[in-house]
């Protein structure tokens, strides 16, 4: 059963009988329709998921459009969608939690426009985690309210104890990348 989250919500990753293995992170959106004189349009708009992996607050990889596997082949990009076409998710992040090496802590999970153009031309964004094992949604956070902002840290995956947690984050940010936003980010790792 999925948890419908909300900002700052934090959920444990324990499934009965046993803990996650693999994970998705899936990001959907589309654009908002564009009312002409000859009637409505699509548009394109060019969201990137990225993903920072933090070793005690301090950043140890990355994986985004650009890199699209960590360094240790724990942490994949499945690759980039430009224009927010298609139904379900459209850019997705898969973690293999037994391989994510023991120094990470925490991996951080961003969105950014990479036109630059605004939340308010964004419709039915959302993120959501799924088990890869099972393709059971765990959890969805939806992006609601639009707004001037360019970019969003979504949601941030760490350990606790032997397992994990998922802290909805959803804080809204600037940039086309996630360096653009990596102040912000940090101050969540």
């Amino acid at each position: 059963m999925s948890v419908s989250m909300v900002k700052g919500q934090r959920i444990s990753l324990e499934k009965p009988g046993g803990s996650l293995t693999m994970v998705r992170m899936g990001l959907g959106w589309d654009a908002v329709k564009k009312k002409g004189f000859f009637g409505s349009r699509e548009q394109e708009i060019d969201l990137d998921a990225s993903v920072v992996l933090f070793a005690d607050g301090q950043p140890a990889d990355v994986v985004y459009f650009g890199q699209l596997t960590s360094k240790d082949g724990s942490v994949r990009h499945t690759g980039d969608n430009l224009t927010g076409a298609g139904d379900g998710d459209d850019e997705s992040i898969i973690v293999d939690l037994t391989r994510v090496p023991v120094h990470v802590t925490s991996l951080v999970f961003t969105v950014s426009s990479f036109n630059n153009q605004s939340f308010d031309q964004v419709a039915n964004a959302f993120c959501r985690l799924v088990d890869e094992q099972t393709n059971a949604e765990l959890a969805r956070y939806t992006l609601t309210g639009g707004g001037q902002h360019t970019a969003m840290i979504m949601a941030k995956l760490y350990r606790h104890g032997d397992g994990w947690k998922l802290n909805a984050i959803g804080e809204p940010g600037q940039g086309r990348t996630f360096q653009d936003m990596f102040p912000s980010i940090a101050a969540h790792a």
